[in-house]
């Protein structure tokens, strides 16, 4: 069995274990819902009201717009295990979330995940939009498009100059840029390295959180895996063959991965029509 088809046994028995926990009586706040302290939640940081107004329409982000939802839920606890996972070896703070092809989530996975580590008080994070081809977090996050990763390799420019600051917590956003047809050579170059490290060490408290292509179409995302302190895989429950999972894997090696989340989980809660997101399976020994 591979790797990652334990990783999504091992998620199937998780969730079958948390579904009845559920069944189970849960403490609730004063109007019947789940009691955020009950369930350990940090508290909310404000959010000037002009962030939440523009982002108010985007359902995708239950981290921000549905944050007592059990899509929400699912993306504290995904957080609270990267967290963990990286302080086991100082801080490994470089995270690419991918896919093994398009469709299956990354890039609403990453943009939640890093609204989601926002709220936190210990960090700061940046949400860096690498998916030079087809970029979306822009819009997830209801903002223009807007000179990014992509001219600020080209020029040879400082990423600093392109960085957004979201009013969403300490999360700060770096566009992808100037849409590209073929970027594989640009972020294999030595310049993309630089600027990665150069994002890595300027804040010992700065969570990178890095939405890449998929996997199986594209090359980038090999390469930016392997620059990465880890990598999570976001699958789309019955979208990949078991084939196409080790296919995705073995184009993978040599980078750490760190996990599997899942999405559109058959049998998981429905959230504003995306039903069973965030069902996550995390595994600690996958480069032991």
């Amino acid at each position: 069995m591979s790797r990652i088809e334990e990783a999504l046994k091992k998620a199937t028995q998780l969730r079958g274990r948390e579904e009845q926990r559920q069944d189970r009586a849960i403490p609730t706040g004063p109007h019947g819902g789940e009691s955020a302290n009950d369930l350990g939640r940090a508290p909310r940081k404000e959010i000037p009201q002009e962030v939440l107004d523009r982002v108010a329409g985007q359902h995708m982000l239950v981290s921000l717009n549905d944050i007592v939802s059990p899509a929400a839920e699912e993306f504290r606890k995904l957080k609270q295990n990267l967290v963990r996972l990286t302080k086991k070896k100082g801080f490994q703070n470089t995270i690419v979330i991918t896919s093994g092809t398009v469709g299956e989530g990354k890039s609403v996975t990453s943009t939640n995940l890093a609204i989601s580590l926002a709220q936190e008080f210990d960090h700061t994070v940046l949400l860096v939009d690498a998916d030079l081809r087809k970029p979306s977090c822009h819009e997830l996050l209801c903002l223009d498009q807007a000179y990014g990763l992509s001219d600020c390799l080209l020029e040879g420019t400082d990423v600093s100059n392109a960085i957004i600051r979201t009013g969403i917590g300490k999360l700060s956003f770096l566009p992808a840029g100037t849409p590209m047809a073929n970027p594989g050579e640009l972020l294999a170059s030595q310049r993309m390295a630089t600027v990665l490290r150069e994002m890595k060490e300027r804040y010992s408290d700065r969570f990178l959180i890095i939405d890449t292509p998929p996997v199986l179409p594209f090359a980038e995302s090999r390469i930016l895996a392997r620059l990465a302190d880890m990598v999570v895989l976001v699958v789309r429950e019955q979208r990949l063959s078991k084939y196409e999972l080790n296919e995705t894997l073995e184009a993978l090696g040599g980078a750490n991965v760190a996990g599997a989340v899942f999405t559109q989980a058959s049998s998981g809660h429905s959230v504003a029509g995306y039903s069973g997101y965030a069902h996550y399976s995390y595994k600690y020994s996958y480069n032991a």
